[in-house]
């Protein structure tokens, strides 16, 4: 008896959570697909931001991969002095608010931040631009990379890598050939998990970056722009979000579970008896 009130319990309470997960959802989408609001979907701000936001996605995640993986090995792989303070310097963007976090970043790449006088004298500006978007995105989300790349490295025996250089192979091409590959169900889930926070971005590009249409505003910010004008077009800007985030988590989902799943082995020759 008591164990099923347990169970009761546990059910419950589980479904009270999928509740509060999914309905929000479903009422989005059911208010955004009104043949009324059809309309809004194809406006012109509307694709542009969402343009804006796969493209600076897509750059922000490839030079997190590339910057974060090192990292993400060597925090796996060897313990020095001050391994653990670096460790949670590369977490404080998760726990950091993200308004706090663009305003950081003004202050280092804005011009009268501490590296404004040596960017104008470059010619480049990057604050209200589109690098600033980028930066923001990356600054937010690739702790998640990182975390995800870490304990997929983690979870490969040394031994593995060390049978790799007795065979006469350098540690380059052993990285390559072994401990990469058989961590790739993490490094999907890291993509994951950094594209999404970076295509959720709001504070930081905000600040950052600010709001100009067709340079720096993102879905988010086109949500948030169209909100103070219109609730109609700012549902139909989230049910496309809602939508593209879903497609692509699918599909990063379903790769993933593919990789996961064990291989048939396909035998040509039997040995004779």
């Amino acid at each position: 008896m008591r164990l099923r009130l347990i169970l009761s319990l546990v059910g419950l309470s589980g479904l009270l959570l999928l509740l509060l997960l999914t309905l929000p959802l479903f009422a989005l989408l059911f208010r955004a697909f009104k043949p009324d609001n059809l309309g809004f979907l194809f406006q012109d701000s509307v694709l542009e931001a969402l343009k804006l936001s796969l493209m600076t996605t897509s750059i922000s995640v490839l030079i997190i991969v590339i910057l974060g993986t090192p990292i993400a090995y060597v925090l796996a792989r060897y313990q020095f002095w001050g391994s653990r303070w670096l460790d949670s310097l590369l977490d404080l963007p998760l726990v950091l608010p993200p308004v706090v976090a663009g305003l950081a970043l003004l202050l280092v790449f804005g011009r009268k931040g501490f590296l404004g006088p040596v960017l104008q004298e470059l010619g480049v500006s990057i604050a209200f631009s589109t690098a600033a978007v980028i930066l923001a995105q990356i600054f937010i989300a690739s702790p998640l990379y990182i975390r995800a790349m870490k304990a997929g490295f983690a979870s490969i025996p040394r031994r593995l890598e060390q049978v790799s250089l007795t065979l006469g192979k350098g540690p380059l091409e052993s990285f390559w050939r072994i401990t990469l590959p058989l961590s790739l169900p993490h490094l999907i889930e890291g993509i994951v998990l950094a594209w999404a926070r970076a295509l959720g971005e709001f504070g930081a590009t905000i600040i950052f970056a600010g709001s100009l249409a067709g340079r720096t505003r993102t879905m988010p910010l086109a949500i948030y722009g169209a909100l103070e004008q219109d609730l109609d077009a700012s549902l139909a800007i989230a049910a496309i979000l809602t939508i593209s985030a879903f497609i692509l988590l699918f599909f990063f989902r379903f790769a993933l579970d593919f990789l996961s799943s064990p291989k048939p082995v396909k035998i040509d020759h039997y040995p004779k008896d």
